[in-house]
């Protein structure tokens, strides 16, 4: 450890924390070694899971945009000029929240100018960021990796202010890393998009299962090989596919068409995705009737949906990434607090007028008590005084 460390760990009061175990593996892969389950992999799972499943994709954006498109409250208007400030033409909290939903990290990197000063907050790839441990095994920097490239940011600069911002979520067995809701929803996105893909392809078989040509040859007699090949082809290419549906079946001497029907159970794959789409919902934390679900009657209406959604969901996820960055930042702006203004969420707007009726009516508080229930400053000295000569 240097002596800026030293200095800096003796001034926080950190010179005796417990050592913390250094993670072996990357965060995007878990050692499961189980033969009945491939290991998690983030980017294969990624793929599959927003770029190929419109569940897990728009639940995710349900997420995210909700929280990139809240209110702030007002503040420092320097601090909240970088919050709203794009990261690399991406909203920054948008992009922190999707983050953390699909990898379980975000970092956030401070930029800052000559004078040390932030000037912009960036949003990192999280598969592409490693922790590197120190000696205890408490983060002292942090590697990104892109292109065969390896660019090391240490935790904290000449001064002390920290260069990167970690957010993560718990993770109960992993010191450095958190754990994502794509790593609970990966069973479940696999196994809605197995059943899209038996229903596309009972679609080109014209919705139906197929059946089987029972050849009837007089004594027992067979189809040559040629004779087989020559009608498997014929059927590949004249009676299989969605253009060919319908189209009646001419069949020669001794050949018979045998239907092979199967049961209402075995193609009702449609209650198998609508189960799997409501595991993917859980996961990252929906409401299924948000998603257009079926069969979901937890909700009487889409307004109480989706202020579960903002209750459970988003306020909950928002206040640790706005935490976290006003922690981060804490050196330049002290006093600043970021937290979302719930007077302007319309989802939430019930709930508030609400709380005005039963504060307004508490004749045993004041003025300024009721005020400080409803969050709201108190009033100015003056107008106090007018309130008072006026009573």
């Amino acid at each position: 450890m240097s002596f800026l460390e030293t200095l800096v760990a003796a001034f926080k009061g950190e010179r005796n924390r417990v050592p913390l175990a250094r993670g072996a593996a990357s965060p995007w892969f878990f050692a499961e070694t189980g033969k009945a389950r491939a290991p998690f992999e983030y980017n294969s799972a990624v793929r599959r899971a927003y770029l190929e499943n419109p569940v897990a994709q728009r639940a995710v954006r349900l997420v995210a945009e909700g929280i990139g498109g809240a209110p702030l409250r007002p503040g420092e208007p320097a601090l909240a000029a970088l919050v709203a400030e794009t990261s690399a033409g991406q909203p920054l909290l948008e992009t922190l929240a999707s983050h953390l939903l699909l990898h379980g990290n975000a970092y956030v990197q401070v930029l800052k100018d000559a004078r040390g000063c932030p000037v912009e907050l960036f949003a990192l790839r999280p598969e592409r960021v490693s922790v590197v441990a120190g000696e205890d095994g408490w983060p002292a920097a942090f590697a990104y990796d892109v292109a065969g490239r390896r660019l090391t940011i240490p935790a904290l600069d000449e001064d002390a202010s920290p260069n990167l911002i970690h957010i993560r979520h718990f993770h109960p067995a992993d010191d450095h890393y958190g754990a994502g809701c794509l790593t609970a929803a990966d069973e479940a996105i696999a196994t809605h998009n197995a059943a899209s893909a038996w229903n596309r392809q009972l679609l080109e078989n014209a919705a139906r299962p197929s059946g089987a040509l029972v050849y009837e040859g007089e004594d027992g007699a067979a189809l040559t090989a040629d004779q087989f090949e020559r009608l498997k082809a014929e059927l590949t290419s004249a009676y299989t596919g969605m253009a060919n549906a319908g189209r009646p079946m001419l069949l020669e001497g001794g050949l018979k068409w045998q239907a092979m029907a199967m049961t209402p159970a075995d193609m009702d794959f449609a209650t198998l995705k609508a189960a799997a789409a409501r595991d993917i919902s859980l996961a990252f934390g929906v409401p299924p009737m948000l998603l257009g679900l079926p069969g979901d009657a937890t909700y009487n209406n889409y307004r109480e949906a989706n202020r579960a959604l903002w209750r459970l969901t988003l306020l909950p996820l928002a206040s640790k990434i706005l935490a976290a960055i006003g922690e981060g930042l804490a050196p330049w702006f002290p006093e600043a607090v970021l937290a979302i203004d719930l007077d302007r969420v319309p989802a939430l707007a019930e709930d508030r007028e609400r709380l005005w009726t039963q504060v307004s009516a508490a004749d045993f508080l004041d003025a300024d008590e009721k005020r400080a229930l409803l969050g709201l400053q108190p009033r100015p000295l003056d107008n106090q005084e007018n309130s008072e000569n006026k009573s």
